[in-house]
């Protein structure tokens, strides 16, 4: 069975062999290992059960992306299993491959990518003249993590050894202010 887990925006969002679980809640931190647990007793499975995690990196929420990243590689370690990286661009593009990928992120642009479009920040105006050179543009919606579950299982069957780290478009707020300081 393969887990895979989602923290990178509101909420803990839980995969597990194609059956998803939403929990919405204001600490993540506190929440995400019982609600993992839970979700698993819940499906008649248990941790040891689990042959690979999959994790979702990014982009969104900074202290969301570190936390399901931190919980992911403790429980890979703990089990010595596989840990995989996969990137909302990857999720959105499984299903609609030749989109383009516009995710407000909630700063006023968006983060962009595409499969010939490295990920990137662009305004309004960039995204609405960009989006032309692409079929379709998706990004407006949450995309479907069941769509992670085939990327995960294509990077363990090709034992795509990955580091698993953020995938930060812009800086931390830290760094912003460090820089202007």
């Amino acid at each position: 069975m393969i887990l895979i887990i989602d923290t990178s925006s509101s909420g803990i969002r839980l995969l597990l062999n194609g059956k998803y679980k939403f929990v919405e809640t204001q600490k993540q931190s506190i929440s995400l290992p019982t609600e993992t647990e839970n979700f698993l007793i819940e499906n008649n499975a248990k941790f040891s059960d689990l042959i690979a995690i999959g994790v979702v990196v990014g982009p969104g929420s900074f202290t969301g992306i570190r936390l399901g990243i931190a919980y992911a590689k403790g429980l890979a370690m703990g089990l010595n299993i596989p840990i995989i990286s996969v990137n909302a661009f990857e999720i959105y593009l499984e299903s609609v491959p030749d989109a383009f990928v516009a995710i407000d992120s909630g700063k006023g642009d968006f983060f962009v990518g595409a499969k010939n479009l490295q990920p990137q920040i662009m305004n309004i105006e960039e995204v609405e003249t960009k989006q032309f050179d692409y079929v379709k543009t998706v990004g407006h919606k949450p995309y479907d993590l069941t769509d992670a579950l085939p990327i995960v299982q294509r990077k363990l069957n090709a034992n795509d050894a990955v580091p698993v780290i953020p995938l930060y478009i812009r800086a931390s707020y830290a760094e912003q202010t460090c820089k202007s300081s």
